[in-house]
């Protein structure tokens, strides 16, 4: 019998051990593919992944930073194909155009950054996500210190007719996708 790659919650939820196996040896064998090879798992296909909850599943947290480690490698990958193909001026202009591309949203006037779901309808709370992206304009206009992991692990209050979580998550996506393009 093998040791669990991480360990069990004792009370309560944590994530599917069979899905996490299943989804870490799927990983593991795209990750040994050949590098110059068009990728079967992308740093993004691992930042949306998710997992079941069951009784004495794996620690959410233990996984949860694993999925973060394995998302900088294969960014990391990614970045080193993306040189190889385009080369590092049109890697660069690219990563600069989408970096613009956020800021210009990033820097819309408080309240008016995403579009707003229905007035009966639960979104992210519009300060909180607000907050987050003034820091993210800091970040791309003067090089503001904000880790990566603020952004993946940004929550959000609920707020009835607040931004859309589908567009501020889309967005934030994009975020990590360029941090982690220029570490």
């Amino acid at each position: 019998m093998t040791t669990p790659p991480f360990p069990s919650v004792r009370r309560g939820r944590g994530y599917d051990p069979d899905e996490v196996d299943s989804f870490l040896r799927d990983a593991r064998a795209a990750y040994d593919l050949d590098p110059s090879a068009e990728p079967v798992l992308t740093a993004d296909d691992i930042r949306r992944v998710s997992f079941g909850l069951v009784r004495k599943g794996y620690s959410t947290s233990h996984v949860d930073a694993a999925l973060e480690r394995l998302e900088d490698a294969f960014a990391v990958r990614e970045r080193e194909r993306s040189l190889d193909v385009v080369g590092r001026r049109a890697w660069l202009a690219e990563t600069r155009e989408t970096a613009q591309v956020l800021l210009n949203r990033l820097s819309r006037p408080t309240g008016e950054r995403f579009r707003r779901v229905g007035r009966l309808t639960q979104g992210y709370d519009i300060e909180d996500v607000d907050a987050l992206a003034k820091r993210l304009v800091a970040y791309f206009e003067t090089g503001a210190a904000v880790d990566v992991d603020v952004v993946r692990t940004s929550v959000f209050r609920a707020q009835r007719g607040g931004y859309s979580e589908e567009q501020v998550d889309r967005v934030l996506d994009a975020v990590v996708d360029v941090m982690l393009a220029v570490r």
